[in-house]
């Protein structure tokens, strides 16, 4: 499998385990495959992919603390979610004695250069911010160096829903992260269907594309609202922050939650759209179509502009070999697109754009069309949207299943194996899990003035990555 990942048309996707056997799944771009891979594990252990794959070494680092198996040749045995303050260890979780420090300590500074200094940045950021620690190697003003850490918000998600039945464990899918709740419950959702060879009702599938353009214009415009302060651009900010909260509020009137929580369900959808809701919806998109125009001038030949233009600049080749999908990756060329492979979509024939540039700029002025394409693909939705039930019965049976959705910061991708009903093992692959070594890559190339405006403009998740 290693040498197989080495083909250009092979992407990893993630890595997991259960209590016999470890589980990778890849997607082959070429044909729009999902193809998961199993390899069992034997006196704990299993032969490691990060030798040949170096990203894989993520996967291996959170298998070892949630399953306790040890990654045979792996490159980083250093524990992940587990920041050495769990009250018990798998017995198989051995550690490394002495045990490692938190970081690679940095390479010593060339003769004559300046001494390396090294800058922490969170886990607390002072704001509604994500709990994460990334830590910057300086020499002078440059990075040389960056390292993330994550797993601060763990929640025991994969414990919490085994022995569940799916539309139990929905709700524990939904709460992965915050403001992706909708593209996780689909994710979820697909899986449970896959498994179960059920398929969701019309009415249920068109709902579901609604649900998931609002939180992709959501998404960003919150991201775009964010770059905008941090660049110093209050025209932009205020303009933004104020249509997103209008989405927010329409979101509310239309699904009774803000973030449309809890709305989608394995089978379908838990409620209908409320009386007169398309036409609420309509109405806000009428709002956010004609302010976007001038958010889009403010991003061309303005101040704004200059500041973004060639900061974070992700080359095609490492998006490729991290398969970091969304923005970030079509940004830089990669054209892969979760939307061709989930259901409903194939009518309305979703535009995809693509850029080559991949700095910051590139990313939010393809956030700007992929807010104007979402306001097409709501406005089709909803004036084809099929009356019908909104729900299947779900059998007791067993099975195993594999979703995927596109979320505002790239391809997310639920598997499920099911056991008379009840979830016998599950595995959430966020974004994330390829735009923070993507990031942490970048950011060894910029100034330690840019790292913010970076990290904002790669919109870098994390509770979906702590699980």
């Amino acid at each position: 499998m290693a040498a197989a990942l080495t083909s250009d048309s092979l992407v990893l996707l993630a890595l997991w385990a259960d209590t016999i056997q470890v589980h990778a799944l890849l997607l082959d771009e070429a044909t729009l495959t999902a193809l998961p891979v199993s390899t069992p594990v034997e006196a704990g252990r299993y032969p490691a992919l990060s030798p040949s794959i170096p990203h894989a070494a993520w996967f291996e680092r959170m298998i070892h603390d949630l399953w306790g198996r040890i990654a045979e040749g792996g490159r980083d045995q250093r524990p992940w979610l587990d920041h050495a303050t769990w009250p018990l260890s798998s017995p198989l979780a051995v550690r490394p004695d002495p045990p490692h420090p938190p970081y690679d300590p940095p390479d010593p500074p060339l003769s004559g250069h300046d001494p390396l200094m090294q800058l922490p940045l969170g886990p607390i950021w002072g704001r509604i911010e994500e709990a994460a620690q990334l830590r910057l190697t300086l020499s002078g003003k440059a990075v040389v160096a960056a390292e993330s850490r994550l797993g601060f918000s763990h929640k025991g998600t994969l414990t919490l829903v085994r022995g569940k039945p799916p539309r139990t464990a929905a709700r524990f899918a939904a709460r992965l992260s915050g403001d992706c709740t909708v593209a996780h419950a689909v994710a979820f959702a697909a899986a449970t269907e896959a498994a179960l060879e059920v398929a969701a009702p019309p009415r249920a599938v068109a709902l579901r594309i609604v649900m998931l353009e609002i939180e992709r214009i959501a998404g960003h415009l919150d991201n775009l609202t964010e770059v905008a302060r941090l660049a110093a651009c209050q025209p932009v900010r205020t303009r933004c922050g104020y249509l997103r909260e209008r989405l927010l509020q329409t979101s509310a009137s239309a699904f009774g939650h803000r973030l449309m929580m809890d709305c989608v369900v394995p089978g379908g959808l838990a409620m209908d759209i409320a009386e007169g809701g398309p036409q609420v919806i309509l109405r806000v998109l009428g709002d956010i179509s004609s302010q976007l125009a001038a958010v889009r001038h403010l991003h061309h030949g303005t101040a704004l502009s200059a500041r973004l233009t060639g900061v974070g600049r992700a080359g095609h080749m490492r998006v490729t070999a991290l398969g970091a999908g969304g923005v970030v990756g079509r940004a830089s060329g990669r054209r892969f697109d979760a939307r061709a492979m989930t259901g409903g979509y194939h009518s309305l024939a979703p535009r995809g754009v693509v850029r080559q540039d991949g700095d910051a700029a590139a990313r939010q002025h393809l956030r700007i069309s992929e807010i104007d394409e979402s306001l097409r693909l709501i406005s089709a939705a909803l004036d084809q949207l099929p009356p019908g039930p909104l729900t299947v019965a779900l059998p007791q049976a067993s099975g195993e299943g594999i979703g995927c959705a596109e979320s505002v910061r790239g391809d997310i991708w639920h598997w499920l194996r099911l056991d008379h009903g009840q979830i016998a093992g599950f595995f959430p692959r966020d974004p994330g899990w390829a735009l923070w070594p993507l990031a942490e890559q970048v950011l060894q190339h910029g100034l330690a003035d840019d790292a913010d405006l970076i990290r904002a403009s790669f919109a870098l998740p994390v509770s979906g990555m702590d699980l």
